[in-house]
């Protein structure tokens, strides 16, 4: 796994949201009541559930705000029905992409899904074009830890692999199932993640110089903008100076 890549993306995904936090903050509480709605409240009892909160407090969002989201959810009011779709494709450079969706109409998104890649000079697929190229992992990002020592208490704890960055951030893998564990595993022995997410990892990349990568940045920038896109990977190694 190309962690180096990995941080890069993070934070460029973390810089366009500061920016568009309004925008943000309509897509968590969407996952938050979609999360309360299709399982228990209790965010013991559900992980889909517990990694929204999570990440809602994670993005400054406010615990009433929160509450209200899930209790919404849970009350399974009248609010719009939305549908979970995952759509495939393939931007400039055979970058393999996948985008996660929230929608109440297919139509809508499916269309400007597909102007996304058009206008990017890539193609939307068809299902299972790439999404066998992507594993789910949780993924959570230390800074300023000691190194070998984060290592094997991420090991000890359940981790699959720890990846070191040359900016002094440390990267912790673990299979999806173990993610809240090794977290509050690490958590008790005082390691506070800057960064922590279940995530789609992939198994193979495609490296770019800053041309191609200045392309797919700018198609990862459309993507995410859409009202109903919740996330989007894709297996690029972008060159750092494309995120300035």
């Amino acid at each position: 796994m190309a962690g180096h890549s990995k941080w890069a993306n993070i934070k460029h995904r973390k810089a366009a949201q500061d920016a568009k936090k309004g925008k943000v903050f309509t897509k968590l509480i969407r996952e938050l009541t979609v999360a309360a709605r299709n399982g228990s409240a209790d965010p013991s009892e559900n992980p889909r559930l517990r990694t929204a909160i999570d990440k809602a407090l994670g993005a400054n969002m406010k615990r009433d705000t929160v509450d209200k989201a899930i209790a919404r959810g849970a009350g399974g009011g009248n609010d719009e029905q939305l549908d979970e779709l995952v759509y495939e494709g393939y931007g400039p450079n055979g970058v393999a992409i996948l985008i996660e969706c929230m929608t109440d109409n297919v139509n809508r998104t499916v269309a400007n899904v597909r102007a996304a890649f058009t206008k990017a000079g890539g193609n939307l697929g068809t299902n299972g074009s790439v999404a066998y190229l992507f594993e789910s992992r949780g993924v959570m990002t230390f800074e300023g830890a000691e190194e070998e020592v984060l290592f094997e208490a991420a090991i000890d704890a359940g981790a699959q692999d720890v990846v070191a960055h040359d900016d002094g951030v440390i990267e912790v893998v673990t299979a999806p199932e173990d993610f809240h564990a090794v977290m509050d595993a690490l958590a008790s022995q005082g390691y506070r993640s800057s960064h922590a997410e279940l995530d789609r990892v992939a198994s193979t990349e495609v490296e770019l110089d800053e041309e191609s990568g200045a392309k797919i940045v700018r198609l990862i920038d459309v993507l995410e903008d859409l009202d109903d896109a919740q996330n989007v990977y894709h297996n690029a190694i972008i060159p750092e100076s494309c995120y300035s």
